[in-house]
């Protein structure tokens, strides 16, 4: 029988090594859907997070530029080996003229805006501690890509449009659910035995006599 304490550890390790490679997937933007947004065709939770941070003017670019950028080299890297310039990574991802795009694609997709905010922070949240807050964000996009996918809504009648979901997206809802630190000493632990109440000595003689 495995010691308690071994198991627990081996989860902690577990969670540990899936909040890692949940970090990896996002930062490094690895395509994981296709879907229609301000900027054009966003292909992963960095860009649609990204495009409307940008829109909104919530944070400064220089912050939005570095959060574009590790994924930027890895895309530079990946197609002709060279490192993209950092005054270029708005023009890599079509964010320049995004302020005057129209925000209906973000709009009828809220699901998934919603779903990359929470991919995002989760992604972060989970090096520090690992928690539920990527899994959410990662069931808020499938569900947003399943409903327009299946479900054809918003309906889309542009090919060149259409959603699409790539096979990493398993691998980023499987690292989302073992983020979960799941305590295994409180699920199995047995619930208290109530006290039975005992007859005093005293009432007991009296109802003899």
């Amino acid at each position: 029988m495995a010691n308690p304490a071994q198991s627990k550890g081996w989860i902690k390790n577990l969670s540990s090594i899936a909040s890692r490679v949940y970090f990896l997937l996002i930062i490094l933007q690895i395509p994981l859907f296709r879907v229609p947004c301000r900027s054009g065709m966003c292909m992963s939770p960095i860009h649609v997070t990204s495009s409307q941070l940008i829109s909104s003017e919530i944070f400064p670019v220089p912050m939005i530029k570095a959060l574009l950028y590790p994924g930027a080299i890895v895309n530079g890297l990946a197609t002709n080996m060279t490192f993209p310039k950092w005054d270029n990574v708005l023009d890599l991802y079509n964010l320049t003229n995004v302020k005057d795009a129209s925000a209906v694609p973000d709009l009828q997709r809220l699901e998934v805006l919603a779903g990359s905010y929470f991919s995002v922070a989760g992604a972060f949240v989970g090096l520090l501690k690992p928690g539920r807050m990527g899994m959410f964000g990662s069931l808020l996009l499938v569900w947003g890509l399943v409903k327009e996918g299946i479900l054809k809504k918003p309906m889309n009648t542009d090919p060149t449009r259409t959603v699409y979901v790539y096979p990493t997206m398993v691998i980023a809802m499987i690292c989302a659910f073992s983020m979960i630190n799941y305590n295994l000493k409180k699920a199995t632990r047995a619930a208290p035995a109530r006290p039975i109440a005992k007859p005093l000595m005293s009432s007991s003689k009296s109802k003899l006599k």
